[in-house]
């Protein structure tokens, strides 16, 4: 679901970011009211989750993959959609910049979809069903299985507007070349099957091991030492994540530039490259693809995996310490 650089005519993106900047805007603030600096940590790790989550590819048949995003899980053990936001962004930010995963001129649309939209409706849908039914762990699958499948709509939206908008003299699109009729079909077939149950998967069983194994994450203002059972969580994943690389396709629109002429759409290839791809803005991550050069390819997943993750534990941890409560948060939860 990451969009990848000049996919999105540059309009398009600034259009987007300027959408994102309230939204960013808004859940800062609710952040600074609603999150005790005892439980900043968990963004972090929340953060670390999802960061993991994109990184284990799933196969679908015809060669292309997807992943789980786990906006909506950082939402519910936080108990606020924009943590969600805030703990996502930061995520993309980190995939962007250091493993070229999602364009950095993207970067707002690929926000607004995963670190907007899926948590925020994720979460809004998994209270209202708890209220209705007082299930945790079904309101937990549904949230994220419709959060995620309608980020994956805005998504294939965002790519099938870019030929009805901007083409050549010649008629050829200058972005993405797949109107909608494409477009959505396309994004909807992998996340309504298999992409949407690793989402509700990822949801259900960290949420489950934190219910079992240490329910004192939960609490409005937790001990520090209740995190320590989800850093051996994440330590496991980190091992597992390998597993990623068994799906060797392409995520569908994530493809090169080099690649895109030869696809076959309609049953014939595209036969051109778009001139916004072949001209437009192209940044050189330091890990490509989560690869190290000189390691094998496992080695280097592993590695990315550790950088990524402990950025973002570390940004956290960071931004805790210089966090000042306007809220008594122990007086709030008693």
């Amino acid at each position: 679901m990451h969009i990848p650089e000049n996919y999105l005519s540059p309009s398009t993106c600034a259009v987007m970011t300027a959408a994102m900047l309230p939204v960013w805007g808004f859940s800062i603030n609710k952040i600074k009211t609603e999150i005790p600096k005892s439980k900043m940590p968990l963004l972090g790790i929340g953060a670390a989750f999802s960061f993991l989550g994109m990184m284990f590819n799933v196969p679908l048949p015809g060669g292309t993959t997807g992943h789980a995003v786990g906006g909506t899980l950082i939402a519910i053990l936080t108990g606020s959609p924009a943590a969600g936001c805030i703990s996502v962004s930061i995520a993309l930010l980190i995939q962007a910049l250091l493993f070229g995963d999602g364009g950095i001129l993207a970067y707002g649309a690929n926000c607004f979809n995963m670190a907007f939209v899926l948590p925020y409706l994720g979460f809004f849908l998994y209270k209202l069903l708890m209220k209705k039914t007082g299930m945790r762990k079904l309101s937990a699958a549904i949230g994220a299985y419709i959060g995620i499948n309608a980020a994956a709509f805005c998504a294939a939206v965002e790519f099938g507007i870019q030929p009805l908008l901007f083409k050549n003299a010649e008629g050829q699109a200058l972005y993405c070349p797949y109107p909608l009729s494409v477009s959505i079909p396309a994004m909807m077939i992998g996340h309504i099957t298999l992409f949407g149950l690793a989402e509700i998967i990822l949801t259900v069983v960290v949420l489950t091991f934190v219910e079992k194994v240490t329910p004192k994450a939960l609490d409005a203002v937790p001990d520090k030492t209740a995190f320590k059972p989800l850093y051996m969580l994440m330590t496991v994943l980190i091992v597992l994540t390998p597993l990623g690389l068994l799906a060797t396709g392409t995520a569908w629109g994530e493809w090169g530039a080099d690649e895109i002429a030869s696809l076959i759409s309609g049953g014939s290839p595209l036969g051109y490259t778009p001139a916004g791809m072949v001209n437009g803005f192209e940044l050189s991550a330091l890990f490509p693809d989560y690869s190290m050069s000189g390691l094998p390819e496992w080695t280097g997943y592993i590695l990315s995996a550790v950088v990524g993750v402990a950025l973002l534990v570390i940004i956290f941890k960071i931004i805790s310490s210089m966090m000042k409560e306007k809220v008594d948060f122990k007086k709030k939860a008693a």
